[in-house]
């Protein structure tokens, strides 16, 4: 079974946006939440960001419509085309560029105000040098006094408990169902996540299986990170501040 990222969001590019009860909605509300952190940090109306694992678009396509410049990277290819795509569609100027976040060289433009990584991308890098390595590149691309921004679980409480399945969401009406769902196989302080995509279709139903490893990265560890690449102040938010669903890390450059 093959748990590298390159596989796991090329394989699931087509579908991602049906993890989501509304996409389009998902869009603006994380935009409207993101948005306005960045401005507030950054203090720019627009600022100049980097999303350096832009997925299918779901950040950057937000914080585009809201005024921000954006250029987006990732390193899963399937990936960028779809967001270049949904872009395209929305009528949006963004630069998209496939690169990992462990070296960003593909990336010409520098000296950002912000590069974002959401929806918990850091953990998918599993060795402390890859962590370190991808934050130095990251710094590489802001300008001084930059920060970087990123979503993560809550690893400081998951790794006691533990869980080993998300619970079920169905979305859509009587025979055209959906269900979303992920178990979780623990294995030390990594884990592999198995993503279900159930679709019903009349009476019948056809489900898809996605699976990818993550570290579960506790806040301390990436701090010292942070530090060891150059970041000065390093401030979590909590989702009952910021109303986003995963806490919000900000560090300075």
């Amino acid at each position: 079974m093959d748990t590298s990222t390159d596989t796991f969001y090329d394989d699931l590019a087509d579908h991602y946006h049906l993890i989501f009860k509304d996409w389009s909605q998902s869009i603006e509300r994380q935009a409207a939440t993101l948005g306005p952190l960045l401005e507030r940090y950054t203090t720019q109306v627009a600022p100049r960001v980097l999303d350096c694992a832009c997925g299918i678009g779901t950040q950057t396509l937000g914080l585009s419509m809201r005024g921000h410049s954006l250029v987006a990277s990732d390193q899963s290819r399937a990936s960028v085309a779809r967001a270049a795509r949904e872009a395209s569609l929305r009528g949006l100027k963004i630069q998209f560029h496939v690169a990992d976040m462990r070296d960003l060289s593909p990336i010409p433009e520098e000296n950002f105000d912000v590069v974002l990584a959401a929806d918990n991308a850091l953990p998918h890098l599993l060795l402390r040098e890859d962590r370190d390595q991808a934050l130095r590149e990251i710094a590489g691309k802001l300008r001084p006094d930059g920060i970087v921004v990123a979503t993560i679980r809550d690893y400081d409480h998951l790794i006691q408990t533990r869980p080993s399945i998300q619970a079920p969401s169905m979305y859509g009406p009587r025979g055209q169902r959906r269900i979303v769902h992920q178990v979780w196989d623990w294995d030390g302080e990594e884990y592999d996540v198995h993503l279900y995509l159930s679709f019903e279709r009349s009476a019948q139903w056809t489900v898809k299986h996605y699976v990818s490893r993550y570290r579960a990265l506790l806040r301390n560890d990436l701090s010292t990170s942070l530090h060891d690449a150059g970041f000065t102040t390093i401030q979590w938010l909590e989702p009952a501040e910021t109303k986003f669903y995963q806490p919000v890390l900000i560090a300075r450059k």
